[in-house]
């Protein structure tokens, strides 16, 4: 039989997973994204990326929005998705400087299918669906539109050098049909998302397949920028 001390903190650990108690930047008390952390990614960020068009990030691949974000992908902190989606808003007013006429529909970077499933879903997918609903109540209508998809042959691309990143995923990202939301028309404002870029392998795939089924896009958002010589982020 567990002992009261024992059975207490088995509780407080559950309790734990199921509303965290701490901050998921600095570990702080408080649960979720707080203020200080917030101000601390210095963003939106202009990212330069050969043949990837405007994109922008909210911070760099470090400090508190590096622990969130790994949090967030890798220890089940889904609880962080509101306020990490929220972060994507101002480098989506970077790179979309003008209101568009119609909806903005954001087209989530896909992950590896072994990779959602032990995440519990697609986090990136999940990001952009809680982006839309915060330019939706910005008055940006936006729609989210997951038709790009990574089938198994894709590996981890952790320590693989730029050349070998694009060779992974242009025979592996495939486009599908879009769901009951329906999908971008050829004339639609485009923008792809997706949470760390690196070399910018993913965003470059991604836009060329679009681009082969009549899909043009304007521009590329992401959390964490970790160009410019950094190995540290997972893309």
């Amino acid at each position: 039989m567990l002992s009261r001390m024992t059975a207490r903190e088995l509780l407080s650990g559950l309790a734990d997973l199921v509303l965290p108690s701490s901050c998921g930047g600095c570990g702080g008390p408080g649960g979720g994204w707080c203020p200080a952390c917030a101000d601390a990614t210095g963003g939106p960020l202009p990212v330069t990326l050969p043949r990837a068009g405007p994109t922008a990030a909210a911070g760099r691949y470090r400090g508190p929005l590096r622990r969130a974000l790994l949090g967030y992908k890798e220890r089940g902190r889904r609880d962080l998705a509101p306020a990490l989606a929220g972060l994507l808003v101002p480098p989506v007013a970077a790179v979309l400087p003008v209101s568009p006429p119609g909806p903005v529909w954001l087209v989530p970077a896909p992950s590896r299918p072994g990779a959602a499933r032990m995440r519990g879903g697609d986090h990136v997918a999940r990001l952009a669906r809680g982006l839309a609903a915060r330019l939706g109540a910005a008055g940006l209508p936006a729609r989210v539109a997951p038709v790009l998809a990574l089938d198994r042959r894709a590996r981890d691309s952790v320590g693989l050098d730029p050349a070998q990143r694009a060779a992974n995923l242009a025979g592996a990202m495939t486009i599908r049909a879009p769901g009951p939301g329906g999908g971008p028309e050829p004339d639609a404002v485009v923008v792809l998302v997706d949470d760390v870029v690196t070399t910018g392998a993913t965003l470059r795939t991604c836009r060329n397949i679009l681009r082969r089924n009549e899909i043009s896009v304007s521009a590329a958002v992401v959390l964490c920028d970790a160009t410019g010589g950094s190995r540290d982020g997972p893309r």
